[in-house]
């Protein structure tokens, strides 16, 4: 279920990724405030996360959401994120390596992806309609990086 293949719903996905572009702003003034929430939120929500970043181990639960590492990480997943949303849909060259490493080199099953989609929808979109178009955003790229998982055999 790529974007291109969803022909019929093509405008309201393009109007999704530009409403989701306009809540982008604070994101991209600190990247590492918003990625720290990011990655601190979603380990307090799912504890088991934090076993997804060994580099992270030896940081105390309490201690997350101030870490400079944390948010240094979390700044480059939303950076990620910011050049796949600008890319509207046609990111299979910034999406297929990315799914590569997540798969080969970091194991990451597909239902995390969903996990931290749905801390990003509330750290990055104050408001329903935004959450929900970002939302529907990551599906698509979810669903891509599925496609891309299942050409390289890992199964999640």
């Amino acid at each position: 279920m790529s974007l291109l293949s969803l022909p019929v719903c093509r405008p309201q996905i393009m109007d999704n990724f530009d409403m989701v572009l306009k809540c982008r702003g604070p994101v991209e003034a600190d990247y590492n405030k918003h990625g720290g929430l990011v990655l601190s939120r979603l380990f307090a929500a799912y504890p088991d996360t934090l076993k997804l970043f060994p580099k992270f181990a030896g940081i105390a639960a309490g201690d997350l959401s101030g870490n400079a590492a944390v948010a240094a990480h979390g700044a480059t997943v939303l950076k990620k994120l910011g050049e796949l949303l600008k890319a509207k849909g046609d990111h299979a060259a910034i999406l297929n390596p990315l799914a590569t490493t997540h798969t080969k080199q970091h194991k990451i099953a597909l239902n995390n992806f969903m996990l931290i989609r749905e801390i990003i929808c509330k750290v990055m979109c104050e408001n329903a309609a935004g959450q929900d178009a970002l939302r529907q955003v990551m599906g698509v790229v979810i669903a891509d990086i599925d496609v891309t998982y299942k050409k390289l055999g890992f199964a999640c």
